[in-house]
């Protein structure tokens, strides 16, 4: 079931990569931007089946970002999950507001992170 390949979007070393090993342990292919400009140029050359996006990256934005790949027709049906530090609830509104497909707060959670995951590898894409 996993093998898939997943997308961390993350600039801070520490965060991704925690989020790289938990993945990897589950059986998942990884690879990995410190920047929205990096994921922007995987996402293209990777064709990932997941994104997990940080929402404050170095350049441009996670929504920014978010935002390019629904515009593309060739990335706008991959799911892309917010992983981010912004836990108020009226950043949960925007974030979920821009157009990702979930939302994790950091520090992650292992279970309900990989629950979310497999949640969002398994939803029917159309």
């Amino acid at each position: 079931m996993a093998n898939e390949l997943i997308l961390i979007v993350e600039d801070n070393e520490k965060n991704r990569k925690l989020a790289h090993d938990i993945l990897v342990h589950q059986g998942y292919r990884v690879v990995d931007a410190e920047s929205g400009e990096d994921a922007l140029r995987l996402v293209q050359t990777e064709r990932p089946s997941l994104v997990l996006m940080d929402i404050h990256l170095p350049g441009i934005d996670g929504i920014e970002a978010l935002r390019r790949l629904r515009a593309d027709p060739e990335t706008s049906a991959i799911p892309i999950m917010a992983v981010t530090a912004s836990a108020m609830t009226q950043d949960r509104a925007k974030i979920m507001a821009a157009g990702f497909d979930a939302y994790q707060s950091k520090p992650i959670s292992v279970k309900p992170f990989l629950a979310a995951v497999r949640e969002l590898l398994d939803r029917p894409r159309g």
